[in-house]
C-alpha cells in the first residue's frame, strides 16, 4: 500500500454514540478566513524557508545547509561562505528531476516516517571526509557533487537506493537496496554487491523497526577505516509478528505487511556480520544474545576497535565489546546497570582520535555524565559532571582537551557549553534562551541556532573565539505576533508550567482552561520558545488560558524525577498533570477549575484521553490524536522500558491501559478521538479498540479519522481542518 500524503481529512465525524450536540461555533465560511490558522499550515509552523540540515565543511571555509521556500515543504542545497559572508545556492531538485515527479520506494518512506521527515526535495546531503564531494540522495537515485566546479555525476546504481554514505576515503558509496548491501566505485561508476542473500524477512544492512523507531539507530551498515570492509547487520524479521495497513480508501489496492513486535511478543533477530567489500566469508559477532539481543549502537572509529553495544530486553542492562574482525571474538570493555532501564545516547562510545579512550555516557550519578574511558574500559575521570545538565554531544577536540554539548540545567532553556579538561562548564551564547550548536572538527567555527520567547529560530555563525561571522539567510514568514508566554514553577514538586493568556486578557475574569500535554518519558513542553508558543496563543485568543506542564517521568529533572513512572503510565503522570493545574490556579486566579480541557498528541494523545477517563473531576474534555491505547499493542523495546516484559509485570499493564478506565462503571469527560488511518508506529486500531470499548459501556464520545496520514500530519490542509475542530470540540464542552 503507498501512504497517501495528501488524503484529505474526514470532515464529517463518525461520532461513536449517538448524542445531543451543541451547534459548532464557526461556520464553514467563518474557518476558512482564518488568516493564521491559514498561514500558520501552509508554513509548516513558521518554519518553512528557515536553514536546516547544517553540515561544516572540513576546511572550515563553507557551511553547506538546506532550505525550502516559505510555502513549500521541497528542500534546496545552499553554501555559506566563511570569508565573504554570502550564500548561493548550489543544487535544486528541478534541476536533476527535470520535470520528473519524486518518488519513494515503501523503504524510504517508512524511515523517514521513523526520521520525522516530511520535507521533500534533498532531506540530506553527505559531505566526504576530505571536503572535496558531496553526495546527494534525491528519489530513489544518488548524486555526488563535486565542490570544485559544481559537477553533478548521477552514480549508476539500481533503483531504490536506501541509506547512501562515502566511504571513509571517499572514492566509494554504499547503500541498501534490493535487501542487501552495495556499493559503488565513484571513479569508475560502476556498482557492486557487497552482502548476498537478502530478502524481505531477512535483510541485510537495514536498521529493523524498533532500532530506528526507539533507539535511534537508523543505519544498519559501517564502513572500515580503510574502506576494505563493511559491518553489516543481518535483521531476521521471521517470527517477529506482522501487521497489515490498508488505505481504507482505497482498499482495491491490498494491504501492506509491517514487521512489527509488540510486547512480551518475538522481535527480530538481529546479529553482525563483517565482509570484505569485494566480496568472500562473512565473519560474525559474537556475544550473547540470548541474554542481549538488542544490537543497540555500532563503531567502527579510525583509531580503536571495532565496538559494539548490546542491551538485554529488559534494558537493564547493556555491554560495550570490542569486536575482532577477523574472528568475530568479542571481549567486554564495560557494563552498565539500571534497577529501572538504560537510556541509550547513539553519540557514545565516541573514540578518541588517537584511539588511547573513548568517551563514555552514564547516568549511574544520579544525571548524565560524560566520562573518560581509557581504551580498556576503565574509567580515566569524569568531563561533564551529572549535574551539569547535559543534553547532547555537539564535540570534542582531542588536541585542546574541549568538549562541546548542548543543555544546561534549566530544562526550560538549554545553550552550547563548553568543558576544558573536566572542569566547570562555560556557556557559549548567541543570545537565546533555547541554542544548540554545531562545532567544526578542530572547533574554529560555531554554526548556533537560536530562538527564544520574543524570536524565532535564526542561525549564526560564529568563530571558536565567539567573533561573529554572519547569518545563513532565512526566507521564512514571520508570525503577525508574538505570543504573551509566562513561565513559573509551582507546587512542592516545582513543576515547570507554561501559561498563554488571550492578547485581550482582562485580568479578573475566569476563562475555561485548556492543558496541551505529553507527560511522558523523552520528551519535555516547556520551553522558552516562541514558536512553541504561536499555536497556543491562537487557542489562547480563543477565549481560554492555555497551560503545559512537565510532571514527573519526563526528562531534564535527573535519573530519580524521570524514573517514577516504572511500571505504570497511569500513576504519576495523570496525577501530576491535575495537582500543578491546581497549584497554578493558586498564583493565576482566571484559571477556571470547573471548565479544564486536555489535548496531546501520541503519548499525550494518552494522556489527554487517560485525564478524561481517570480524572473527569478536573478534565471535562479531551482531545486525543494518535493516543497508544492498550500498551500491549505498542513496540517491545519502548514499552518493556518502562513497564516490562508483561509476562512478568501484566499488572503495569493492566492499570496503563486505557481499556481498563474505559469499562469502569463511572462518568466520563467529552472525548475527541483523531488518529491518522495509516499510521505505522501507532496503529489506528489502538483508536478504534478505545472507540469501540466505549460504545459497549454507553459512554458518548466523538471519532475523526485522518484517511491515509501516519503519525505525522504534513498536509496543510488536513493541520488547518483539524485545528478548527479541535477548538469546534473545546468551544461545546468547556
Amino acid at each position: 500500500m503507498r501512504h497517501v500524503l495528501t488524503a484529505a481529512l474526514l470532515l464529517a465525524s463518525a461520532s461513536s454514540f449517538a448524542q445531543e450536540q451543541k451547534p459548532l461555533t464557526m461556520s464553514k465560511t467563518q474557518r476558512s478566513q482564518d488568516p493564521f490558522l491559514r498561514q500558520f499550515s501552509e508554513t509548516r509552523r513558521f518554519m518553512s524557508g528557515r536553514p536546516g540540515g547544517v553540515r561544516i565543511t572540513p576546511d572550515e571555509k563553507s557551511v553547506l545547509f538546506l532550505r525550502t521556500q516559505p510555502t513549500s515543504n521541497v528542500q534546496t542545497l545552499y553554501a555559506f561562505d566563511v570569508e565573504s559572508g554570502q550564500t548561493r545556492e548550489l543544487l535544486t531538485p528541478e534541476a536533476i528531476l527535470k520535470g520528473a515527479e519524486e518518488t519513494l520506494t515503501p523503504e524510504e518512506k517508512a524511515r523517514r516516517e521513523r526520521m520525522r521527515v516530511s520535507a521533500r526535495g534533498f532531506t540530506s546531503f553527505q559531505v566526504s571526509e576530505d571536503g572535496n564531494r558531496l553526495l546527494v540522495p534525491l528519489s530513489g537515485r544518488l548524486y555526488v557533487v563535486e565542490r570544485a566546479g559544481n559537477k553533478v555525476t548521477e552514480l549508476k546504481t539500481g533503483p531504490g537506493t536506501l541509506d547512501p554514505r562515502f566511504s571513509p576515503d571517499g572514492k566509494q558509496v554504499a547503500y541498501v537496496r534490493e535487501h542487501d548491501v552495495y556499493r559503488i566505485d565513484v571513479a569508475a561508476n560502476r556498482e557492486r554487491r557487497v552482502t548476498k542473500g537478502g530478502t524481505e524477512a531477512k535483510s541485510h544492512g537495514v536498521a529493523e523497526f524498533v532500532a530506528q523507531e526507539e533507539m535511534g539507530r537508523f543505519t544498519g551498515y559501517w564502513w572500515s577505516p580503510d574502506a576494505k570492509s563493511i559491518a553489516y547487520t543481518e535483521a531476521d524479521t521471521t517470527e517477529v509478528e506482522k501487521l497489515t495497513i490498508v488505505d481504507v480508501m482505497h482498499p482495491e489496492r491490498g494491504g501492506e505487511d509491517f514487521a512489527y513486535p509488540r510486547p512480551g511478543k518475538a522481535n527480530a533477530k538481529v546479529r553482525l556480520g563483517i565482509t570484505p567489500v569485494t566480496g568472500g566469508r562473512t565473519v560474525w559477532a559474537q556475544w550473547d544474545a540470548a541474554k542481549y539481543p538488542y544490537l543497540a549502537t555500532v563503531r567502527w572509529p579510525e583509531r580503536g576497535p571495532l565496538t559494539v553495544l548490546v542491551q538485554n530486553r529488559e534494558q537493564t542492562e547493556q555491554k560495550l565489546l570490542a569486536v575482532d574482525p577477523r574472528t568475530g571474538k568479542s571481549r567486554e570493555l564495560l557494563t552498565e546497570t539500571d534497577s529501572a532501564w538504560l537510556n541509550l545516547e547513539q553519540a557514545f562510545p565516541l573514540w578518541l582520535d588517537d584511539g588511547s579512550g573513548f568517551l563514555w555516557y552514564t547516568e549511574r550519578n544520579g544525571g548524565p555524565e560524560v566520562e573518560l574511558r581509557k581504551a580498556d574500559g576503565s574509567l580515566a575521570r569524569s568531563l561533564v559532571k551529572p549535574d551539569a545538565g547535559f543534553r547532547s554531544l555537539a564535540r570534542y577536540v582531542q588536541e585542546s582537551g574541549t568538549l562541546y554539548f548542548n543543555g544546561g540545567p534549566n530544562p526550560t532553556q538549554s545553550h552550547l557549553w563548553r568543558v576544558k579538561d573536566g572542569g566547570a562548564p562555560e556557556k557559549v551564547t548567541a543570545g537565546g534562551d533555547i541554542e544548540s550548536g554545531a562545532v567544526s572538527k578542530r572547533g574554529a567555527l560555531v554554526v548556533m541556532n537560536a530562538h527564544g520567547l520574543k524570536s524565532m529560530p535564526k542561525t549564526l555563525v560564529v568563530r571558536g573565539d565567539g567573533t561573529r561571522v554572519g547569518e545563513l539567510p532565512s526566507v521564512a514568514k514571520e508570525p503577525p505576533y508574538t505570543p504573551n508566554v509566562e513561565l513559573r514553577q509551582v507546587g512542592p514538586r516545582r513543576f515547570w508550567t507554561s501559561l498563554v493568556r488571550p492578547r485581550d486578557f482582562k485580568p479578573g475574569k475566569k476563562l475555561p482552561v485548556i492543558v496541551e500535554v505529553y507527560g511522558g518519558p523523552t520528551t519535555t513542553v516547556v520551553h522558552q520558545s516562541m514558536a512553541a508558543h504561536l499555536m497556543s496563543q491562537w487557542v489562547a485568543d480563543q477565549g481560554f488560558l492555555v497551560v503545559k506542564i512537565d510532571g514527573r517521568g519526563t526528562p531534564l529533572r535527573g535519573a530519580k524525577w524521570e524514573r517514577e513512572v516504572k511500571g505504570d503510565f497511569a500513576g504519576v503522570t495523570i496525577e501530576d498533570q491535575a495537582d500543578a493545574i491546581k497549584e497554578l490556579a493558586k498564583v493565576v486566579p482566571e484559571l477556571d477549575l470547573n471548565r479544564v480541557g486536555i489535548s496531546g498528541w501520541s503519548f499525550g494523545g494518552y494522556m489527554a484521553a487517560l485525564g478524561v477517563l481517570k480524572r473527569p473531576d478536573i478534565f471535562k474534555a479531551g482531545v486525543a490524536g494518535a493516543p497508544v491505547v492498550d500498551w500491549l499493542d505498542y513496540d517491545t523495546h519502548y514499552t518493556e522500558r518502562y513497564l516490562g516484559v508483561p509476562q512478568q509485570r501484566p499488572e503495569a499493564y493492566e492499570k496503563s491501559s486505557l481499556l481498563t478506565y474505559a469499562q469502569q462503571d463511572k462518568p466520563m469527560g467529552k472525548l475527541l478521538l483523531i488518529h491518522g488511518t495509516a499510521d505505522d508506529n501507532v496503529y489506528f486500531f489502538h483508536t478504534l479498540k478505545l472507540s469501540d470499548a466505549l460504545f459497549r459501556a454507553g459512554k458518548p464520545h466523538d471519532l475523526l479519522p485522518l484517511s491515509g496520514l501516519t503519525h505525522m500530519v504534513p498536509d496543510p490542509l488536513v493541520t488547518e481542518r483539524q485545528w478548527e475542530r479541535v477548538m469546534d470540540h473545546f468551544k461545546r464542552h468547556l
